[in-house]
């Protein structure tokens, strides 16, 4: 027997509150009606490509209620407002009922992660990464200057089918016949009529920069996706089974934001642009985990972005770690300890920090009572601390800045 699909309709007065930032009762999102709302945030990171006033018809709320975290947005009624709301729980009801509305709030997640993506580089790294074939040739140089040469060949070929008349091709092609000896590779191209794949650890799925027609759910190991700013290599995420990955090339048709390789052995199941439509309506717990998925990146990059804004070094440090226990959805317990799965490096690389100015900013915050590291791994004595210091900093950044914004008015 099909479920059914229970919506509720509800109305709103002009000048009313329907969400507020930061609370956390987001168990239901919204689609317009009719009227206008108007969508704001306590800080304006970066400029919105829509950031005018919704008409009916558009949706929000979706990142919050899908995510299962706190609202990163305030929305406020402009006329009197009628909308659609459905609880989280009818997500997937609402898309085997309507599969054009879950391929708008994909389709619109898809490209607000690689907006937001590409601000975050530029606010955090002072760097913008070109996701283009060119930038294959850096994504392969980088990787051979520190002899990955898995890494390195894997990018040199694609480098070469992106673009066979780009400028380094010649280079591209000599380089790849020095390196090949030491080199080893899953697949430099995808087989159509195989869609489960093994790819050995160390060997790269696809590399930033080149053209993808597939996203990929992992059945077993790991995935590291990562990507090249400048001199250095970025870790974004380690995946596990169940995750999704590289859904992006495949419902904007643009080139990979990141590259992926096998972290350890990996078993993929790959799903091209044909099996991708029909899942939309024969399986809608994929697609409601796909939701899910860009929901939970869109709140983290807000979360960055708004971390990237703090003055402060070391409140930049005590916010960041308090992100990754919120991303971890860690239960504050006061007087309990808990340790972090990285350590002072891999928190700098999170915010950007080079080693040579970030290391006396994280001995300030471990030089703090409670704070250790066991097996290079940051340990606090009590986690409640963590939360505590890090909205501290955010409060004194926000009574800083509203003081300075009032002198120059003065």
């Amino acid at each position: 027997m099909d479920n059914p699909l229970q919506l509720q309709l509800v109305s709103f007065k002009k000048d009313a509150y329907i969400i507020v930032e930061g609370k956390s009762n987001s168990d239901y999102f919204y689609i317009l009606r009719s009227g206008k709302v108007r969508i704001s945030k306590e800080v304006e990171v970066v400029e919105e490509e829509d950031s005018g006033p919704l008409q009916p018809g558009d949706f929000f709320g979706v990142v919050s209620t899908m995510s299962s975290h706190s609202h990163i947005e305030t929305t406020q009624a402009l006329t009197d407002v009628s909308l659609i709301q459905v609880h989280r729980d009818q997500y997937g009801v609402l898309i085997e009922r309507n599969a054009p509305v879950a391929m708008k709030i994909i389709q619109g997640f898809s490209k607000k992660v690689r907006y937001l993506d590409e601000a975050l580089t530029k606010l955090t790294f002072k760097n913008s990464v070109d996701g283009d074939a060119e930038h294959l040739f850096s994504v392969a140089e980088y990787y051979a200057k520190q002899s990955k040469y898995n890494q390195a060949f894997f990018a040199y070929y694609q480098y070469i089918r992106n673009n066979p008349q780009g400028a380094q091709a010649a280079v591209a092609k000599d380089r790849m016949g020095k390196i090949k000896p030491y080199a080893k590779v899953a697949y430099l191209e995808p087989p159509e009529d195989v869609f489960t794949r093994t790819y050995p650890k160390d060997t790269m799925i696809f590399a930033e920069g080149q053209s993808g027609q597939e996203m990929y759910i992992l059945q077993k190991g790991q995935v590291k996706i990562s990507k090249i700013v400048g001199d250095k290599e970025v870790l974004l995420a380690i995946l596990k089974p169940g995750d999704i990955f590289g859904e992006m090339s495949l419902i904007e048709n643009k080139p990979r934001s990141a590259s992926a390789d096998a972290y350890e052995e990996a078993v993929l199941l790959a799903v091209n642009r044909a099996n991708f439509q029909r899942m939309v309506t024969t399986q809608p717990q994929i697609i409601t985990r796909l939701t899910t998925l860009l929901a939970e990146r869109i709140w983290s990059l807000y979360r960055q972005l708004s971390n990237a804004t703090l003055d402060s070094p070391v409140g930049r440090l005590y916010d960041a770690l308090y992100l990754q226990m919120e991303k971890a959805r860690v239960a504050m317990k006061p007087g309990v300890p808990y340790t972090f799965p990285f350590g002072p490096k891999d928190l700098l690389n999170m915010v950007g920090f080079s080693s040579a100015e970030g290391n006396l900013f994280v001995k300030e915050m471990m030089a703090a009572q409670g704070f250790k590291l066991v097996e290079n791994k940051i340990v606090v004595a009590d986690m409640s601390e963590v939360e505590r210091q890090a909205k501290y900093f955010r409060k004194m950044d926000r009574m800083n800045k509203s003081r300075a914004e009032s002198k120059s008015r003065t």
